[in-house]
C-alpha cells in the first residue's frame, strides 16, 4: 500500500505520526500546499526513528484535481487519504479516481440548504455529490471509503456493531459528542480557541441540522435545536448538546436499520453565542468580498478571515487540558427481546496524546480511525468498490484491532460500552 496523504495540518500530521508505528504500508507521501509543513511532519517521524525511509514530503494543490492526480501518479499511490477541509473534497475525490487510486476521507462533500424552506426540508445533502458518482467508482473497480474519521467514522462503526451484536431492533442511533477541554493563554486565562478547524465548525454548526426518521426520511431543523443534557463518561460529566449537521445522519440509514438517526454536539453556551454573532455579522460567509487594503482592493472570504485570526488548532495542545469523548447512544430492543439503552464511546485525554504524539487530543482522536481502516484495507479484512461508508463493513475487526494492546499488534485504544437504565 502506497498512501498519498493530502494535508499536513493537525489531523494529517497526527495520521502520519500514528501510522509511523505500523508496518502495513510501503510509503506515505505527506503532501501539503505548504511544503514546509509536510516536511515538518516527516522530520518528526524521522527524528524518532519511526520513518524507516517510508515517508516523503511533497507539495500539492488540493484545489486542482489534475494536480492531485499527477502527484498520486508520480508516487504510485494506491490510496489517497484526504485530510484537508471538506471544501476540497470534490477535487481530491476526482483526482484520486483519475489516478486509479482508492480514496478515504473524514468529512464529505458539502451541503446546500433548501432554497425556500431550509429549516424543514433538505437541499443538497452532505455527501450527495459523492454518492452520485458511485457508479463511476464501481465501474473503475475502485473504493471510496467516505466519512472515516471519528465522527463520522468511529461512530458509524459503532452503529454497525450495535446492529449486528447488541440489538434486534433499533429505535434511535444518536451520535453524542462532548468534552471538558479548556484552552488557556500564556497568563493562564481561559480563552476561546476551537480545538478543530473553525472553517469546518462554522459549516457544521450554522447549517440546518439534518435528522432522519424511517417514516419521514431526511428533514431539517433550526441550528442548535432540541437541546438536551447528556452525561459523558470518564469524568467529563453532563454537557448540554444540540442538533448539528453531520455526516452520520446521512450515512447510517443507508446501511443500518433504525427508526431515527440524530447527531448532537456539546458546544456550550459561549460557543453557540459566538457562532450566532458570526452569522449575524456575515462572518460565516464563504463568498469573497471586495476589501480595501494598502495595496488596493482585494477579494477576501469572511470565514477565511475568522480562521486566520484564531490559533491553529494543531498548536493548541500545550495550552489545552481535559478529555474529549466521541460516541453513539443507541436505544431499542436488545437481542434478548428486552428494552436496552447503551452508549458506545472512545475517550482521548489531551495529556496522553501530547506526551505520546505531540498532538492535541481532538485531532489525534480523529486521525486514529482512518489509520485503522487503512490497515484493514491493506490486509484484506475490509474490501469493496463504489462509494461506501464505514457501516458497509464488519465492525468487529475494526474494534478488535483498535482495542488490542500494542504489544499484541493492536492500537491499544480501549473503547467503552456503557449500559444505561431504560
Amino acid at each position: 500500500m502506497r498512501i498519498l496523504l493530502v494535508g499536513a495540518g493537525g489531523v494529517g500530521d497526527a495520521i502520519a505520526k500514528i501510522a509511523a508505528r505500523r508496518d502495513f504500508f510501503e510509503t506515505i507521501v505527506v503532501s501539503d500546499y505548504d511544503l514546509a509543513r509536510a516536511e515538518r511532519t516527516v522530520a518528526w517521524v524521522e527524528a524518532r526513528g519511526e520513518a524507516c525511509g517510508r515517508f516523503v514530503a511533497a507539495r500539492i494543490d488540493a484545489s486542482d484535481p489534475e494536480n492531485v492526480a499527477a502527484v498520486a501518479r508520480e508516487h504510485g499511490a494506491t490510496h489517497v487519504m484526504n485530510a484537508v477541509e471538506p471544501k476540497f473534497v470534490p477535487t481530491i475525490f476526482a483526482g484520486a479516481l483519475a489516478a486509479g487510486a482508492d480514496y478515504l476521507d473524514m468529512a464529505m462533500s458539502l451541503s446546500e440548504p433548501h432554497p425556500t424552506n431550509p429549516h424543514e426540508e433538505t437541499g443538497v445533502k452532505l455527501g450527495d455529490d459523492q454518492f452520485a458518482q458511485a457508479p463511476d467508482w464501481e465501474q473503475a473497480g475502485r473504493l471510496a471509503l467516505v466519512g472515516m474519521g471519528v465522527e463520522p467514522g468511529l461512530s458509524d462503526v459503532f452503529a454497525r456493531y450495535a446492529a449486528d451484536h447488541l440489538f434486534s431492533e433499533i429505535d434511535e442511533l444518536g451520535t453524542r459528542d462532548g468534552a471538558n477541554l479548556v484552552v488557556r493563554d500564556e497568563a493562564g486565562n481561559e480563552i476561546f480557541a476551537p480545538s478543530f478547524s473553525i472553517w469546518t465548525t462554522i459549516e457544521e454548526c450554522l447549517n440546518p441540522p439534518v435528522i432522519w426518521e424511517k417514516d419521514k426520511g431526511w428533514y431539517t431543523t433550526a441550528p442548535f435545536s432540541e437541546p438536551e443534557v447528556f452525561d459523558f463518561p470518564e469524568g467529563i460529566g453532563p454537557v448540554e448538546c444540540v442538533n448539528v449537521e453531520h455526516e452520520e445522519v446521512l450515512l447510517m440509514p443507508r446501511w443500518v436499520d433504525a427508526k431515527r438517526v440524530t447527531f448532537k454536539y456539546g458546544l456550550g453556551e459561549e460557543f453557540i453565542g459566538i457562532l450566532k454573532t458570526l452569522h449575524q455579522l456575515g462572518l460565516d460567509k464563504t463568498e469573497p468580498l471586495r476589501v480595501r487594503s494598502a495595496d488596493g482592493p482585494v477579494m477576501v472570504a469572511p470565514r477565511d478571515v475568522v480562521a486566520a485570526g484564531l490559533p491553529d488548532p494543531a498548536t493548541l495542545g500545550p495550552r489545552m487540558t481535559g478529555k474529549t469523548c466521541a460516541g453513539l447512544w443507541v436505544t431499542g430492543t436488545g437481542v434478548d427481546g428486552k428494552p436496552r439503552e447503551v452508549y458506545l464511546y472512545h475517550v482521548a485525554d489531551n495529556e496522553w496524546t501530547m506526551a505520546e504524539y505531540e498532538s492535541q487530543c481532538v485531532v489525534w482522536q480523529t486521525a486514529l480511525n482512518p489509520v485503522i481502516a487503512l490497515e484493514l484495507l491493506a490486509n484484506g479484512t475490509w474490501s469493496g468498490t463504489g462509494v461506501l461508508g464505514p457501516e458497509a463493513f464488519d465492525a468487529e475487526p475494526f474494534l478488535t484491532l483498535m482495542a488490542l494492546p500494542v504489544a499484541e499488534g493492536g492500537y491499544g485504544q480501549a473503547w467503552g460500552l456503557e449500559d444505561r437504565a431504560v
